[in-house]
């Protein structure tokens, strides 16, 4: 048997990715995956949004839990296969406190008790403030837990630091994970922790943990040494994979895929499989799969025996001790908490949906639409059926100011069942308050023809259809592979993007950038260098225009990389260079936040120019033979 964890980050980016987008449904991703036990962190959706396909596979059952006060945030899921391991209990969240609707009757509990704050060492928050509650710290979606007999198996995803103001919040959720498993295992429990810990356990799980600056320093941060002392030999639990590979460097688990650390293995691990000691003789075997692409991070595994033998040479086998044996299995049904309960799912509640459709009974026959022009959308004919309605009467024209103009006698067009789904009816009695006296000009805009279109005016339709027949540029014009020139925006970091190079071919590009006043020449300059003819002047135009081309980074003299800001400011907008180097470890990350002794200079340097700059340079001292500018 496998249980596999992953962090997701969304799970609705895994179809964007190879081998994913390849299979029909849900069901057949997770077979892909070939564990029996599915562990998924960050689903990043909502019960509302999670969709028939991904809550009800059919080869698996499937809980989640989601949070409660952010939609399409955190969320964890545990799938598990029907036939070899179906769960006896399921609870959502570590308190205790989520329930279902109606809640969970002793007996289909997995704890007869819980952590409770008083018992908990809790820090204050930024208001000194000290939950006196443990519910406060579950309500993000980030625990499941369910009972397999064997085991008592904890699906995580917790909390990442990100600021100070959410460093209590990090801290008090460990202490209250640590004290839902001391109580499991004081009951007599074995307990397999799983997921996102989001924190590095020793110094060899982190790509700098090796420099001297960070190995002196690295269990100062709580964290850090929380999970050091849980983990054995000072703690209960046992890190499994670092068991198995107890000397093994870069075993990372998570890359910052911003800046492309994935290439270098520049990353961390922070996804674990924790277990208690009774467990470690049914582990056969646990690693990373760092080869399977669709997130941020990799997934991870472990190995189960089918069966042991005990040191009294008895004979335990898999399925028996988690009550999957032929005949539990097959009467075996899973815990509440599975998504095939959901009344959604079951046909007792209505869809929203469901009140903007028509009933099957109230639907009369569809009136017999338009055949749409050749080439044509579904967009484009109801926008053609729009524009041939009738304006509405004015309400300050008499009835004889204006006359439309009119074509041939033709049938009015009839508004297809699609187009006419999105408008409204007002309630009985409102229509005939609104409704104004006849007009003339009303009746006449009744029966009057579709209007003739003015010469040199297009239809709505048109922006939506392809031309018939290929139009020849002018000559001087861009080129039609420069004019449809795009690229996939590739993140640098949450506050930058970058920019694709410039086409071969120089063209007017859609963002004009004007060099700075003294960027120009001067009229007497212009005479003197020739800009004033004609040839002088199209060869200045086309420099203005032309690409920026990227400067060499000042340590390893290459061409750099062209990003923009997003993050919101004074900024935004502007366009830089930087080195175009992967990172690696000890990159040159600058001087306030690396030393210079540290600096490994195979990677990244710490290479910064704006844009405006670059251009400014070619417009000062011209350019290089290469038209690289100068540095």
């Amino acid at each position: 048997m496998r249980i596999l964890s992953w962090n997701l980050n969304g799970v609705r980016t895994i179809p964007q990715y190879h081998p994913w987008n390849t299979f029909k449904n849900w069901d057949a991703v997770l077979k892909e995956l070939k564990a029996h036990i599915i562990c998924f962190q960050e689903m990043k959706s909502s019960r509302a949004t999670i969709g028939r396909d991904i809550a009800m596979p059919d080869s698996f059952s499937s809980f989640f839990s989601f949070p409660a006060v952010k939609g399409g945030y955190s969320g964890v899921a545990v799938y598990t296969d029907t036939d070899t391991a179906t769960p006896l209990k399921a609870e959502e969240g570590l308190s205790g406190g989520l329930q279902p609707k109606p809640p969970l009757s002793p007996e289909e509990r997995v704890s007869t008790s819980y952590p409770l704050a008083r018992d908990l060492d809790l820090i204050p928050d930024a208001d000194d403030r000290t939950p006196n509650d443990l519910l406060s710290l579950d309500l993000e979606g980030r625990a499941l837990v369910l009972d397999f007999g064997l085991f008592v198996l904890v699906n995580l995803y917790c909390p990442n630091e990100g600021s100070d103001a959410r460093f209590p919040y990090k801290m008090n959720y460990h202490l209250m994970l640590q004290e839902r498993v001391r109580v499991l295992t004081a009951a007599g429990r074995e307990v397999v922790v799983v997921g996102d810990l989001n924190v590095c356990a020793a110094p060899i799980d982190h790509c700098d943990g090796h420099l001297p600056s960070n190995a002196s320093t690295f269990w100062e941060h709580a964290a850090r040494a929380w999970i050091r002392d849980w983990l054995a030999p000072r703690g209960p639990l046992i890190d499994v994979l670092r068991k198995f590979w107890p000397e093994r460097k870069g075993m990372y688990t998570c890359w910052n895929t911003k800046i492309s650390a994935r290439e270098t293995n520049y990353g961390t691990r922070i996804d674990y499989v924790l277990v208690t000691p009774g467990l470690l003789r049914w582990i056969k075997a646990g690693d990373i799969l760092p080869s399977i692409k669709g997130s941020d991070h990799c997934p991870i595994f472990v190995d189960f025996h089918d069966e042991i033998t005990t040191d009294r040479g008895e004979k335990l086998v898999l399925r028996d001790q988690m009550q999957m044996g032929v005949m539990d299995a097959a009467k075996r049904e899973p815990p509440r908490l599975a998504a095939k309960y959901w009344p959604e799912f079951q046909g007792k509640q209505t869809l929203m949906s469901s009140f903007f459709t028509k009933r099957a009974a109230e639907t009369s026959p569809a009136p017999t639409a338009p055949t749409p022009t050749s080439g044509l959308s579904t967009l484009a004919t109801a926008f053609d059926v729009l524009e041939a309605q009738p304006p509405p009467p004015s309400f300050e024209e008499s009835p004889a100011s204006k006359q439309p103009e009119t074509e041939p006698s033709s049938p009015p067009p009839t508004m297809s069942p699609a187009s006419s789904q999105a408008s409204f009816t007002l309630p009985h009695g409102s229509q005939e308050s609104r409704k104004r006296p006849p007009t003339a000009n009303s009746a006449a805009a009744g029966t009057s023809k579709p209007k003739r279109l003015k010469a040199g005016q297009s239809k709505l339709s048109s922006f939506f259809t392809k031309p018939t027949t290929a139009t020849t540029a002018p000559p001087g014009a861009p080129s039609a592979r420069a004019s449809s020139w795009t690229s996939e925006i590739i993140d640098l970091c949450e506050d930058s993007e970058e920019i694709p190079p410039p086409p071969s071919l120089p063209t007017l590009t859609s963002e004009i950038r004007l060099p700075a006043e003294d960027g120009f020449p001067s009229a007497g300059q212009s005479k003197e260098n020739g800009i004033g003819g004609k040839a002088g002047g199209a060869a200045s135009w086309s420099m203005l225009f032309a690409p920026i081309q990227p400067p060499l980074c000042t340590v390893h003299r290459e061409p750099t990389k062209e990003f923009r800001v997003n993050k919101p400011g004074p900024n935004r907008g502007k366009t830089f260079f930087l080195c175009a180097r992967p990172v690696g470890p000890g990159y040159d990350k600058g001087r306030s936040e690396r030393l210079r002794e540290e600096v490994n200079h195979e990677y990244k340097c710490n290479f910064f120019m704006w844009s405006s700059d670059a251009r400014r340079e070619v417009t000062r001292a011209g350019a290089t033979g290469d038209g690289v500018p100068r540095s």
